[in-house]
């Protein structure tokens, strides 16, 4: 077997280093839309963001392409990005893909015959956002709330399915931590995932399909009504 040249080492190593470079510039960009930093309608030139990150324009370019294909940002040729809003419409379209998608990985994680420990995350995700409840933290509340959603996508072993899901639930982060604090306190949901940790537990598919499409339903009714109420058709 050829032994691998100085040469085609080097170029091993870069090939590595712009993957990893465009992954953090990916990284980055994408937290500072989902985190309001970037709202709806904010754009920037390639040279302004690559200037921001303090990366070169490459990797910049290829991150931006990603979040293009996230449904994130709009990038403009010669002119950069744009955030791209999300409407009424765009979160009711959302919430019919996660209802379907997440009650198909309940499904399955009950089918897996987990066992207590492997159901651990769930449960202190559980109680983490009853005590942010008590706390009246709901920023608390939303980090363990995608905790449980993300944690649920991982046991469900479909990692194609979570992939998916993953990206519709960031693209409604935004508008759901925007309206986080209009909205009833959240005490459904930590009863509605202890339910389904139980359905779960007790191997009953059908049980944990029922109980989340149930959730996922309820929660996307009370937003959609919210935004409707408030007349906010994009955020």
């Amino acid at each position: 077997m050829a032994s691998t040249s100085q040469s085609e080492t080097a170029e091993i190593r870069e090939e590595s280093f712009a993957k990893t470079m465009t992954a953090t510039a990916h990284l980055k960009l994408r937290q500072l839309i989902l985190n309001n930093k970037w709202p709806p309608g904010f754009q920037a030139t390639e040279q302004e963001v690559a200037s921001q990150l303090g990366m070169s324009r490459t990797p910049v370019r290829e991150a931006l392409m990603r979040l293009q294909q996230d449904g994130l940002v709009s990038v403009i040729p010669r002119h950069g990005m744009r955030v791209l809003p999300v409407s009424t419409a765009d979160m009711k379209e959302i919430y019919e893909i996660l209802t379907s998608l997440e009650s198909t990985a309940a499904e399955l994680a009950a089918g897996r015959g987990l066992s207590d420990e492997q159901l651990h995350g769930l449960e202190k995700a559980t109680a983490d956002m009853d005590h942010a409840l008590s706390e009246d933290d709901l920023e608390g509340w939303a980090q363990a709330d995608a905790r449980f959603h993300e944690q649920l996508l991982e046991l469900g072993g479909n990692q194609m399915l979570k992939s998916v899901v993953l990206n519709f639930i960031d693209r409604a982060h935004r508008v759901r931590m925007l309206t986080l604090k209009m909205r009833p306190k959240p005490v459904n949901s930590t009863r509605e995932h202890a339910a389904l940790v139980e359905a779960i537990r007790a191997g009953d598919r059908e049980k944990a399909r029922n109980i989340h499409r149930a959730h996922r339903e309820r929660a996307g009714t009370e937003l959609l009504a919210l935004l409707e109420r408030l007349g906010l058709n994009h955020l």
